[in-house]
């Protein structure tokens, strides 16, 4: 899936117009997600009714605001408007980590003819190897909402490494993946202490005078007098 993105310039939908085009940036924000390739155009009137139906999808999945573990998902909203305006108009709409081919890019129009789509508003749902999970989920997000991407995510089998974590050390309330390095960290110190304790009481047994101060107290309360007792 990554591979149909490496040799082209990805831009983020936010303020900056932030641009992706080196084969690290693109594996970065691609690799190992569900990719939904969203074809659709300004002049359709049922893409223009569907398109807050997908950005409310998308912002329940993505956004932490909705959902303390942003889900494994990228969605590139791929134009097939007639100007620049048309596509501006429908990414205003959309969420600001939504991804797009800017208009001037052909390969709008490669992607169109790739994936033989017909009718639009339209959204492929790619796996992370790149093969094709749905061939246009916009019923199923319309239906279903954000609990068809459990169903995505079973079938392209992602793996949320924050819940690994979450299991491996059996704790409901980790909320970062720095806790286990803490957890370590103060495991280690306390293996310290530990070890200082133990030194010092062996330290202490070995000395003549404590051993013989010990000796004689044990002494002194087998007799059972308040008398001294005096070592011979």
């Amino acid at each position: 899936m990554v591979d149909l993105f490496l040799d082209r310039v990805l831009v983020e939908n936010n303020s900056d117009q932030d641009e992706f085009n080196t084969e690290r940036e693109i594996i970065g924000i691609l690799e190992n997600r569900v990719l939904l390739l969203f074809f659709a155009s300004a002049e359709c009137e049922k893409c223009q009714r569907f398109v807050p139906v997908l950005n409310s999808f998308f912002r329940k999945l993505k956004d932490p605001a909705y959902i303390e573990y942003p889900k494994l998902l990228a969605l590139i909203y791929v134009s097939l408007d007639q100007s620049e305006e048309q596509q501006k108009k429908i990414l205003k709409e959309l969420h600001k980590r939504t991804l797009f081919l800017a208009f001037d890019d052909p390969y709008r129009k490669e992607l169109h003819a790739m994936f033989k789509v017909k009718d639009v508003p339209a959204v492929v749902v790619l796996r992370p190897d790149g093969s094709v999970l749905s061939p246009n989920a916009v019923r199923d997000i319309c239906r279903l909402g954000t609990d068809c991407f459990r169903n995505w995510q079973e079938s392209a089998e992602l793996v949320e490494r924050t819940f690994m974590l979450n299991e491996e050390f059996d704790d409901p309330n980790l909320r970062s993946t720095t806790d286990p390095v803490r957890r370590l960290k103060y495991k280690t110190e306390d293996d310290k202490r530990n070890k200082r304790w133990w030194k010092l009481w062996v330290k202490g047994k070995d000395g003549n005078g404590e051993e013989e101060k010990d000796e004689a107290w044990d002494m002194k309360r087998k007799s059972g007098d308040g008398g001294i007792w005096r070592k011979r």
